[in-house]
């Protein structure tokens, strides 16, 4: 019962960290760049909502 834990345990941090480096590299690849840039300006070019309305 013991090695399987062990086992089990060991074998899902791997996966999960193999998991996290392909999430890392495919965020950071060249392709992702102009969808990740496009993204990143998003909320700047929303409307101001907290302005005050001076009519």
């Amino acid at each position: 019962m013991n090695s399987i834990t062990v086992f089990l345990s060991a074998a899902s941090t791997i996966l999960g960290l193999i998991f996290f480096l392909g999430i890392v590299y495919w965020a950071f690849s060249a392709h992702s760049r102009e969808a990740n840039e496009a993204s990143a300006k998003l909320p700047f070019e929303l409307p101001d909502e907290f302005k005050k309305d001076l009519s």
